[in-house]
């Protein structure tokens, strides 16, 4: 069975540097969970190839993971993986 998968926007702690750009610092997730983003890889404007939208996709690291976080107009998502508790 394929891995479901939604889009989550969540709450963004960010820092902007002198020449205007945006460094996502903190991830906060809707039980309470923050994630620190260890390193931003890379940044691109691209579609998420899991859900619907896209707009400047953040490569990042938390936890020695690569993950995805988009700034979509001014939200910010993620690909969360759906629940399947049935």
């Amino acid at each position: 069975m394929a891995t479901q998968y939604r889009k989550a926007y969540v709450p963004v702690t960010l820092d902007v540097d002198k020449e205007g750009a945006i460094l996502p610092r903190l991830i906060w997730w809707d039980n309470g969970v923050i994630f620190q983003i260890d390193q931003i890889l890379y940044k691109c404007r691209a579609t998420s190839k899991k859900v619907w939208g896209g707009g400047i996709r953040y490569t990042v690291q938390i936890r020695g993971k690569e993950s995805f976080l988009f700034h979509e107009g001014d939200k910010w998502f993620v690909e969360a993986k759906e629940d399947n508790c049935s």
